[in-house]
């Protein structure tokens, strides 16, 4: 998981975040990795955008919005520097526009574009773990919950 960069405001005497969103993403996706993979090389090492791999078993949803695991699997979301939570297409509109690439998703402001849009990336996030070859997500979740009890509690079996 990133480090995420806060910088300090003297005159207020809090820290705000350095990134404009920070992007909760699905690291065991390989089609969401192709994705954030290209938005990190845009980002540079600016740290616009922060990346927040929900799939690492230290994920915890209180520092990100307080978006669950499983919320977090059913729909791409993403974290404002105020700590408002926005998700779907939504989130990959202000992500390309902090890359300075809002171009991109300009169309999908638009009355007509914006809806089928929208609900094409439902009918995408519906699919996405069968599309990418993967299990259902009540079976990745008993995996994980499995795997962290297995780090915390220091007793694992192997299942044959």
């Amino acid at each position: 998981m990133s480090s995420l960069n806060t910088q300090s405001h003297e005159a207020v005497g809090t820290a705000v975040p350095s990134w404009q969103i920070k992007l909760l993403y699905d690291g065991e996706c390989p089609l969401c990795m192709r994705e954030v993979n290209f938005l990190k090389r845009r980002d540079a090492g600016r740290g616009l955008v922060a990346f927040v791999d929900i799939a690492d078993e230290n994920y915890t949803p209180e520092e990100h919005g307080g978006v669950d695991f499983a919320t977090a699997m059913g729909r791409i979301h993403a974290v404002l520097p105020d700590g408002s939570v926005i998700k779907n297409v939504e989130v990959f509109r202000r992500v390309y526009e902090a890359l300075g690439m809002g171009w991109v998703y300009a169309a999908t402001r638009w009355p007509v574009i914006g809806p089928i849009v929208d609900r094409l990336y439902g009918i995408w996030a519906d699919w996405r773990l069968t599309l990418t070859g993967r299990p259902d997500l009540a079976t990745i979740i008993a995996d994980r919950n499995k795997r962290i009890e297995c780090s915390t509690q220091g007793r694992c079996q192997l299942s044959e």
